[in-house]
């Protein structure tokens, strides 16, 4: 007796409860740490993954919007009047072009993150970043500025994460058909005829 069972993790289990604590792109693919529950009551599973597939650009957009906050964070940058996008939409300012977030950490209690990025370098070389971990509601006031914009910005970013998990990707680089098969047609269908017969 074969029996299908229920997908109960993964992209068709859209009801379990992802909680993601570690997120990496590296060559536009995904590298994940999170636990996975069918349901509030069951157990969480812990999993890491790293997905096949390449990232949506939705996901790149999000890390990229993190990226102001790494320049300051690690004091890379100074704020300027022109240093925040005007548009969440739209790209991000050129003093920003040789920096990029590859990933974020979550705390345990998911009130702060710690970013990790890189500075691109004259000479081709790297300037890999980490962010020192901020909590998102401090109480000192002594923690960094734009907590809540962090906040809101790590969330978009995590849905778009959680969004790849279900199975959101780009469909560039996707293998293509070969060959399309061509409607009411199949080599059975046509006699075999031997080409010295057809010379004859």
């Amino acid at each position: 007796m074969n029996q299908q069972l229920a997908p109960i993790v993964g992209p068709e289990a859209a009801t379990s409860l992802i909680r993601i604590q570690k997120a990496r792109i590296k060559d536009y693919q995904l590298q994940a740490e999170f636990t996975e529950q069918r349901d509030a009551e069951a157990p969480a599973r812990a999993f890491t993954l790293t997905s096949p597939e390449l990232i949506h650009p939705d996901l790149h957009h999000r890390f990229a919007r993190l990226v102001p906050h790494l320049c300051l964070l690690c004091e890379q940058l100074t704020e300027t009047p022109d240093f925040w996008p005007d548009d969440e939409a739209e790209e991000l300012p050129a003093h920003f072009d040789s920096f990029s977030v590859t990933g974020l950490s979550l705390g345990r209690s998911g009130g702060g993150v710690t970013l990790i990025g890189q500075r691109r370098l004259s000479g081709n070389r790297v300037l890999n970043l980490t962010s020192p971990y901020v909590t998102y509601d401090d109480e000192t006031g002594s923690e960094y500025a734009y907590a809540g914009l962090l906040e809101t910005a790590v969330q978009d970013a995590l849905t778009e994460v959680e969004a790849a998990l279900r199975g959101k990707h780009s469909d560039a680089g996707k293998q293509l058909e070969l060959f399309a098969t061509a409607s009411g047609f199949t080599a059975i269908d046509e006699p075999f005829i031997p080409l010295s017969a057809a010379h004859a």
